[in-house]
Order: C-alpha cells, then sequence, then structure tokens
C-alpha cells in the first residue's frame, strides 16, 4: 500500500476530461460588444470634431495674421532699404555741390564758364528737388541740434539767443532724414 501511494504521488494526477475549445487570438481580445450604443457617444464625436474645427480655424487666423505681420514688415524694411541707398547716393554727390557752389561764389571773367557752371548748379539742384532732398534752413533760424551742428559760437547783442548767424557748409535732408547736418556759428 505504501509503494502504491508512492506511484500515485509520483504519476500525475488525471483530470477528468473536459472539453476543449480553440480559442483564436482574434476572438480572445474581443469584448462582447454591447448591443445598441447610447446616443452620448455620438454626441461626443460631434463635440471633438467642432473642437477640433475650431483649432484648426484659430491656427488658420494666426498663420494669416503673422503673414499679414511678415508682409507689412518687409515693405517697411524695403521702403528704408531704399531710403538709405538714396540719402547713400546723395552724400556721395554733396561735396560735388559744395564744388559749384565755391565756383559760383569765385569771381570769374569768362562769362560762358560761370554761366556753365550755374547751369550745372541749377540742374544738381531739380535732381536733388525730384529725389525729395531739401536743403535744411539755416542762417536767421534758431539752432536746432537735429538739425544743425554748432562750430563757432559768438556774444551779439543783435542776435537773439540761440540764433544762426552764420552758415559754413549747408545741411539736406531726404524727407525727414538728415543727409548731412548745416555747420553753422551760433549766436549768445
Amino acid at each position: 500500500m505504501a509503494k502504491d501511494k508512492k506511484k500515485n504521488a509520483s504519476a500525475p494526477a488525471e483530470e477528468p476530461e473536459q472539453e476543449k475549445t480553440e480559442v483564436s487570438p482574434d476572438t480572445a481580445a474581443e469584448p462582447e460588444a454591447p448591443a445598441e450604443e447610447p446616443a452620448e457617444p455620438e454626441h461626443d464625436e460631434k463635440a471633438e470634431w467642432e473642437a477640433r474645427l475650431k483649432e484648426e480655424q484659430d491656427k488658420y487666423l494666426r498663420l494669416a495674421a503673422e503673414y499679414d505681420n511678415y508682409r507689412k514688415r518687409s515693405l517697411k524694411e524695403r521702403d528704408a532699404l531704399r531710403d538709405d541707398i538714396r540719402s547713400a547716393a546723395i552724400a556721395d554727390l554733396l561735396p560735388v555741390y559744395d564744388n559749384l557752389e565755391r565756383a559760383l561764389s569765385a569771381e570769374c571773367s569768362d562769362e560762358a564758364f560761370y554761366k556753365g557752371i550755374e547751369m550745372t548748379m541749377t540742374q544738381l539742384k531739380s535732381i536733388f528737388e525730384s529725389m525729395g532732398v531739401s536743403e535744411i534752413p539755416a542762417v536767421g533760424e534758431t539752432f536746432d541740434p537735429a538739425m544743425h551742428n554748432a562750430v563757432m559760437h559768438i556774444e551779439d547783442e543783435q542776435y537773439g539767443p540761440g540764433e544762426i548767424v552764420q552758415e559754413f557748409q549747408k545741411g539736406f535732408r531726404l524727407g525727414d532724414k538728415v543727409i548731412r547736418f548745416s555747420m553753422v556759428q551760433v549766436a549768445n
């Protein structure tokens, strides 16, 4: 009997035969679906799509605003660059203006020569005018450090305080931008 117990203990226990059903991997993971879905999930889906639509509309509006700002900024930069280039070109021509002005103020016995210089100066002034360049008024005006460069100072009671008495070099501006400051002498 002891031998039978040992024999039974070492032998695997036999289980009663059960019907084995084969389970496919597809059907094992799928839970049973309810017969009817409630109306709430459909409403949630609609709200989700509306939220997505609103988000995409917001992205579109932001992108359109960014593009508009970029376009405006590009126009301003282009205009500023054009003004800078024009100012540089005019600044390069100002020594020619100064030389023509000196030639006109010098004594000249040749009338034709003087007339030629006068015509050249008139033509240069008309080109400056067409480009929007104007002379900065100086003599008789009140000193403005934004437009004038004071290189000398005198004390004279016949002039008012800060009045410009003499101009040594003409100043020019393009619109509101000063290309060259007027070099002046200021009283009091």
